[in-house]
């Protein structure tokens, strides 16, 4: 069902469902998803600290009648309505950013230490981590979930390994279709991300002086990189980044064995790869620089492209603009769970949320609250319509 034109996002927030939370909030945190925002945001759960989290979700559920539990890998999973799945990540990266809410600065000012830019003079923005990434998104799933009667799942170690998305997929059939949960700005779609290839170099060489030109495994290691780097650099450098190949070496280590008879290294790398390149043709190339030692690879993340003229995506079009928004369809660099349920489920899906995606992982982490209410409004429009 359409929303019609200028219908007031923060004031349907509350409506549509028996939604509850408890007392003892700012005075800013005056709807179910700001309160249980508010919750959620003041419990740690960086990655596999989870449960304290997770536990909340299920009173959340319980409390407005659905069923909900924790499964044996840690997800919160409340089924329902499968014609849709709404599912974002429970942890964080770690960080303590102070919970509060506090209204954004006027025009020309920015809150200590951001140099980023959110919410409108005056609004209520909550601080604190995983307020962007993903707290926020989760909430407004969870309570878009319970407006709507859909499925929703609740995942952990998504900023590790992405070890919940993956149970989820081995443990249950495809959905009609899936919203996955990540700061796009409620005005946005995310449609694309790049997919990950990482690897661990390892090698070893005798020891010997320092002052012999024969190369050691750490300039091995080096040499085997910027070989790497350069296969992978573009030849138009107006190429965008999700385009690209893009490279960077996540660690080093290296020295002298614990025998003191040769010099050890290794290496972690990732290469972030674009939806127009295949995953085991990167593989390929990287391994054709190798002269000596060896690649450990990980499990790859796909890239993933969505149609942009989906039912689903024109559902969030028709949501979005009803609410007097403009709509922006998005690419990201990085990687997401959409990566892996677009890869195992072939059903329409895109990823959304509230948030600025620049302060993800940041010092400074925050959400205005009028953004999460609009984005409870559009998941909540979308849901009902594909209903």
């Amino acid at each position: 069902m359409a929303a019609g034109k200028n219908r007031d996002p923060e004031a349907d927030a509350e409506s549509g469902g028996d939604v509850v939370a408890g007392g003892g909030y700012p005075a800013a945190c005056d709807t179910a998803a700001r309160k249980l925002l508010y919750d959620m945001v003041s419990i740690p759960s960086p990655s596999g600290e989870e449960e304290q989290a997770a536990e909340r979700l299920v009173d959340f559920f319980e409390a407005n009648g659905r069923e909900a539990w924790i499964d044996e890998i840690g997800n919160v999973r409340a089924p329902a309505d499968d014609a849709v799945l709404l599912t974002s990540h429970v942890d964080t990266v770690p960080g303590d950013i102070p919970v509060e809410v506090r209204p954004a600065p006027p025009e020309g000012e920015l809150p200590e230490p951001s140099d980023v830019r959110v919410g409108d003079p005056g609004d209520p923005v909550l601080w604190g981590r995983g307020a962007v990434d993903a707290t926020g998104p989760l909430v407004a799933m969870a309570v878009a979930a319970v407006k709507t009667g859909v499925s929703f799942a609740g995942v952990v170690r998504e900023e590790v390994d992405s070890g919940g998305a993956r149970h989820l997929i081995g443990d249950r059939d495809a959905p009609g279709a899936v919203i996955n949960g990540e700061p796009s700005g409620w005005q946005g779609i995310t449609l694309g991300y790049r997919g990950l290839l990482e690897g661990t170099y390892v090698n070893a060489s005798e020891s010997g002086h320092s002052s012999r030109p024969e190369p050691n495994a750490i300039q091995h290691a080096i040499d085997w990189w910027h070989g790497v780097e350069e296969t992978f650099t573009p030849d138009d450098a107006g190429t965008a980044v999700f385009d690209q190949v893009t490279t960077k070496p996540i660690s080093i280590d290296g020295g002298l064995s614990d025998d003191g008879l040769a010099v050890e290294t290794t290496m972690d790398v990732q290469l972030r790869i674009p939806p127009s390149r295949p995953v085991d043709e990167i593989h390929e190339l990287a391994e054709a620089e190798l002269s000596t030692g060896s690649v450990q690879w990980g499990e790859p993340m796909p890239p993933v492209m969505e149609s942009p003229r989906t039912d689903l995506a024109r559902a969030f079009r028709v949501a979005i603009r009803s609410a007097d928004g403009d709509v922006r369809l998005l690419r990201k660099t990085g990687t997401s769970d959409m990566n892996l349920f677009a890869a195992a489920w072939g059903c329409p899906m895109v990823t959304y949320g509230p948030g600025n995606s620049d302060l993800d992982h940041a010092p400074d982490e925050r959400l205005p609250l009028p953004e999460l209410d609009r984005a409870v409004y559009a998941l909540t429009e979308v849901c009902r319509e594909r209903r």
